[in-house]
């Protein structure tokens, strides 16, 4: 039966693949001709290939199979005598903390029999509050060479604070004392026979006391206040009070700040001497000055951009003359940053009434006779305009130009030799100065350098010209025409460090007068006086030799003129100063 099925099949397969031939055959007899383009070429893609296995299934049943090896390992003890130490973390080495001292003591002696001594202290009461201590002390009593008269000169002063710090304001109380004796040796040469030269009294001594008080406040609409009181009398007497205060306010106006500044600056004196023109020493000088102050100010800050816009307000009272002003100056300052730290422009415009006294003239020049017409100067303005910035990362400088319009601005001049005077006085006989007030205005540029090598070396140096303008015709009585300083401070590793300092100042003008009975000094026969121009070069170098001692030793005008600061002054030529200071607590 199976047999006869599958002859069947075998039929019916043939007889399908016969029909399918033939009807393929009529067919191809029916197609006809035809083109086909290719419009683009065939450009196979990576999906279109597939990767042929580097090791194809194989259905060979003669293939061998890999037989699966077993891997085992035959441990040996092995006897060992080693120990491994245990670790320990790397330190890193700490240096030493700097002792710190609270106290210092320096002491030093030279030629020509010249003294220094210093002493400074500082300590804490408690945890808010702490005081200091200073005094100080330099004198010379060495002759200078080809003067007559003494010429030793001291000075002595002690000054102490106390201080007290809380969470939210801070104040504190300053007093000091201060004694100075100098000696109006500068006389004309030639001029005096040696009995008035033996009569001479020469010496002059200061005294000044004060005190002063401050507070300043933090986050409150009033910034602090500052109060001063002086006292400063002389040997022949003369005295002289001054008091000042002076507190501020600051509030806030959205971005900006406004500020309100106040002050009150009191001056009077008397000089027991009659002025030095007059032929007799029956009057005296009395002066008394009053000035109140408001400087309220607008201060903008930008980001490149910062602008102060003020105004100076002073109303001020002669006491002596019964006469007032009231004065109205600029308070306008600016800055901008050209170029981030390298170029910082800057310009401003300022006025103020500046007062004068006893006290400043004599820090000024000590050859001042107690004879002086005391009054306030009126600087109109002061317009400057400047750059300053980093050239180098240790490399700063400054330029600045101004121009200056002073009323009354004081200047030093000689005393005219009075031989008609009697009074037993030792500074009416050409060899003082007096203060001569003129209309001046100034044209001056200045320019700085500064270089911070590293933390050990720094260089500077600086040079001013002026050009003075006077409203009497007369010269800028003693202004020098170009002024200039070099310094530098060098620490030499550990132990030792030197500096040095030069100053120059140009030539000077002054004038010597001769009083006559009229006591008028456009009458007084004149003669000028030209004063050269000086370098004053001057060192110091130390020696660590512990962290509580070092020594040091100074060289003063190294080049051994006897230069004149003011005419018939020549001053001390070279001079050697060595000491020690001590550093302990206290």
């Amino acid at each position: 039966m199976y047999k006869h099925i599958k002859i069947k099949i075998t039929f019916l397969l043939l007889l399908g693949t016969i029909q399918l031939a033939v009807a393929q055959d009529e067919n191809e007899r029916d197609l006809g001709t035809e083109t086909v383009t290719v419009t683009k070429a065939y450009s196979p893609t990576i999906s279109d290939a597939f990767k042929i296995k580097s090791l194809p299934n194989l259905n060979d049943s003669i293939a061998l199979q890999k037989k699966k090896i077993e891997y085992s390992i035959f441990s040996v003890p092995v006897a060992s005598t080693f120990s491994p130490a245990k670790g320990k973390a790397s330190t890193v080495k700490k240096l030493p903390p700097p002792e710190l001292f609270n106290s210092y003591a320096s002491a030093g002696g030279g030629n020509p029999a010249n003294l220094m001594a210093k002493f400074y202290t500082s300590g804490k009461i408690d945890r808010e509050s702490g005081y200091t201590v200073g005094l100080g002390h330099h004198s010379s009593r060495g002759d200078i060479a080809g003067v007559v008269l003494d010429n030793i000169f001291s000075n002595t002063e002690l000054d102490a604070t106390y201080i007290k710090r809380d969470r939210d304001f801070e104040w504190g109380a300053d007093i000091g004392v201060q004694h100075q004796m100098y000696n109006w040796y500068g006389l004309p040469s030639g001029v005096f026979d040696e009995a008035t030269v033996n009569s001479i009294d020469e010496r002059q001594n200061y005294f000044m006391g004060e005190a002063a008080a401050h507070v300043n406040v933090e986050d409150s609409y009033f910034q602090g206040a500052e109060l001063q009181y002086r006292r400063f009398w002389d040997a022949v007497k003369s005295g002289e009070n001054r008091a000042v205060f002076k507190p501020a306010f600051d509030f806030p106006v959205g971005e900006e700040s406004f500020g309100i500044q106040l002050k009150v600056d009191y001056v009077n004196g008397t000089f027991k001497n009659a002025p030095v023109n007059l032929p007799t020493n029956d009057s005296d000088v009395d002066y008394s000055h009053l000035q109140v102050g408001i400087n309220p100010s607008l201060t903008m800050l930008r980001d490149d951009l910062s602008l102060n816009l003020g105004v100076n307000l002073v109303y001020g009272l002669d006491g002596e003359r019964s006469d007032s002003n009231f004065y109205i100056y600029p308070a306008v300052t600016a800055s901008y940053r050209l170029l981030d730290e390298f170029a910082i422009a800057y310009a401003g415009i300022e006025g103020e009434l500046k007062q004068n006294s006893y006290y400043d003239y004599v820090e000024d020049n000590p050859y001042v006779s107690p004879t002086l017409e005391i009054q306030p100067t009126d600087r109109q303005y002061d317009g400057y305009l400047g750059l300053r910035g980093q050239l180098l990362p240790n490399l700063s400088y400054n330029i600045k130009g101004s121009y200056t319009a002073e009323n009354r601005r004081p200047v030093f001049k000689l005393n005219a030799q009075n031989a008609a005077r009697t009074d037993e006085k030792g500074y009416f006989y050409g060899n003082s100065f007096e203060v001569f007030y003129d209309d001046i205005r100034t044209l001056g540029i200045f320019g700085e350098l500064n270089v911070d090598v590293n933390r050990n070396f720094t260089l500077g140096v600086n040079a001013a010209f002026y050009s003075y303008d006077t409203e009497t015709g007369n010269p800028a009585w003693n202004l020098p025409d170009v002024t200039g300083s070099l310094f530098m401070d060098y620490q030499i590793g550990e132990k030792w460090y030197m500096g040095a300092n030069l100053f120059y100042v140009g030539e000077r003008q002054d004038v010597s007068t001769v009083a006559t009975a009229s006591g008028i000094p456009s009458e007084f026969p004149a003669t000028f006086l030209t004063l050269d121009s000086f370098f004053d070069a001057n060192a110091h170098v130390g020696h660590r030799l512990s962290n509580r001692l070092s020594i040091f030793a100074k060289a003063a005008n190294i080049a051994n003129t006897n230069y004149q600061r003011w005419a018939n002054y020549p001053v001390q030529g070279l001079q050697i100063l060595g000491g020690a200071t001590y550093k302990f607590d206290l």
